[in-house]
């Protein structure tokens, strides 16, 4: 009889170790990957990697205080914090998943002392009305995984904390982004207030000479007045530029979890270094995306989740059993005429739930459905963000370089055209045209800097948190 326990209790613990998975086979989708990127190098196709902690891309602006501005924002701000939250309670779920692969074991003891009814069913004459239960008891019980439910439970559970981790990577990724570009932004609008107030100088100085012109009869009162209106705009201007970057300034307090009430940033017209963009990119950098990281995660888990509703339809079982001391009297408890125990395994399964089970795999399909068509928008969106960065740069570079064309010829027909107003040789007119003009191409050229920075800002995220100087195709 024992050989044949012993016999029995061997094949369960191979069929518990050799448990089949009804998740079904994983496998992502293909996403067409093209052979290049159509504005700039060749393009590698590579399977997905981990996305590490970003790299401080940032560190290639090559400005000191933008470097303790994300320091600060890695620190205080609040929706990262939110997402560590998150990836902490994804790890919290991970554990309580991974504690079924366990066996439970429990103890506990009870000391009562009851009295039964006189009128109870069946009263027998030798039975006392009062009486004491005593028990000290310990059990433990341990489900088989014969077809995988704990497994897969565990790996979805694992997928999705990875996911949680990527996901803090791409909020950081995404707020440091946008950091960069609200700093490229204030920065922008600094040298633009500087402009504009050495606009105002020249403009008020270039007013008293035409009013003195005008009390003396040199000048009419439309070249006055054209002056006067002129210096007036550019005033207006100049304000508006500064409620903008105060707007930014506040933007940026948000960031780094500042109240905007108490902080400052002090203007300065220091231009941002340009980073040095590779002739091309490798497919190893668009892999670092946490993003599309975070998207496969899910569909692996979604995948796992499949083979959890699956095995609804087969018998749970569990070994089980429980031991003890029981007495009437608690003196003495712990003896050998006191003992109880019972062993052995249990099975449940159930015959009929009214759809239940099938609904539960109907809904798990669906949601690899579903976290297939985010991984392929995301595939694809990756692609267009690099696209668009890369485009962005190389289109806003020359426009940069014909308006810094133009910026030198409309310096230089000002200049002519207020000397020759000066010895009376043209209008007002023309020197309001002439400073109009290169007016509004400096303010274009800070301008396109700016966005030019912006969009190197766009190209970083783009590919997961940056480049490496020479890392090219």
């Amino acid at each position: 009889m024992s050989d044949r326990i012993c016999r029995a209790a061997a094949l369960i613990a191979a069929a518990a170790l050799g448990g089949c998975s009804l998740a079904p086979t994983y496998r992502p989708p293909v996403v067409a990957a093209p052979a290049a990127f159509k504005e700039a190098g060749p393009w590698l196709p590579a399977a997905p990697a981990d996305a590490a902690r970003p790299e401080p891309w940032w560190t290639l602006f090559g400005d000191p205080t933008l470097d303790g501005l994300e320091r600060q924002l890695a620190d205080a701000n609040p929706t990262i914090a939110g997402a560590v939250g998150r990836y902490d309670a994804a790890r919290a779920y991970l554990a309580r998943a991974r504690a079924d692969l366990f066996p439970s074991v429990s103890i506990g003891s009870q000391l009562t002392r009851n009295r039964q009814s006189d009128n109870r069913p069946l009263r027998g004459s030798n039975q006392p009305d009062l009486y004491a239960a005593d028990t000290a008891s310990g059990a433990a019980g341990y489900e088989l995984d014969l077809w995988g439910r704990v497994r897969n439970s565990v790996a979805a559970g694992r997928a999705e904390a990875e996911a949680s981790a990527d996901d803090i990577a791409a909020v950081r990724l995404s707020l440091a982004g946008e950091l960069a570009s609200d700093y490229i932004a204030l920065r922008g609008a600094d040298q633009q207030i500087a402009l504009l107030n050495n606009t105002v100088d020249d403009y008020a100085q270039a007013d008293a000479l035409t009013q003195r012109r005008f009390r003396g009869g040199i000048a009419s009162g439309v070249d006055a007045g054209r002056s006067g209106a002129q210096l007036d705009e550019a005033r207006a201007q100049l304000s508006d530029v500064m409620a903008g970057r105060a707007l930014i300034e506040h933007a940026i307090a948000s960031l780094v979890g500042v109240p905007a009430s108490s902080f400052t940033i002090a203007p300065a017209t220091t231009s941002l270094a340009m980073p040095a963009i590779p002739a091309g990119l490798p497919s190893t950098l668009l892999e670092r995306r946490p993003d599309v990281a975070a998207a496969e995660r899910r569909m692996m888990a979604a995948n796992a989740k499949i083979g959890v509703a699956r095995a609804a339809f087969f018998p749970s079982i569990s070994l089980g059993g429980q031991g003890g001391f029981q007495s009437t009297a608690l003196a003495g408890l712990v003896s050998a005429p006191n003992l109880f125990w019972s062993v052995g395994p249990s099975a449940v399964l159930s015959l009929f739930g009214g759809g239940r089970r099938r609904a539960q795999v109907a809904l798990a399909r669906a949601d690899w459905d579903q976290t297939t068509a985010a991984y392929r928008g995301n595939v694809l969106r990756a692609f267009q963000d690099v696209e668009d960065s890369l485009s962005q740069l190389h289109l806003i570079g020359d426009e940069a370089e014909a308006e810094q064309q133009a910026e030198i010829q409309a310096a230089q027909v000002e200049t002519l055209s207020l000397n020759r107003y000066v010895k009376g040789a043209v209008t007002y007119l023309d020197v309001v045209t002439a400073q109009t003009t290169a007016l509004r191409i400096h303010r274009a050229v800070i301008d396109l800097t700016t966005r030019r920075l912006q969009a190197s800002v766009r190209l970083a995220r783009a590919v997961g948190g940056g480049w490496r100087v020479g890392e090219a195709a």
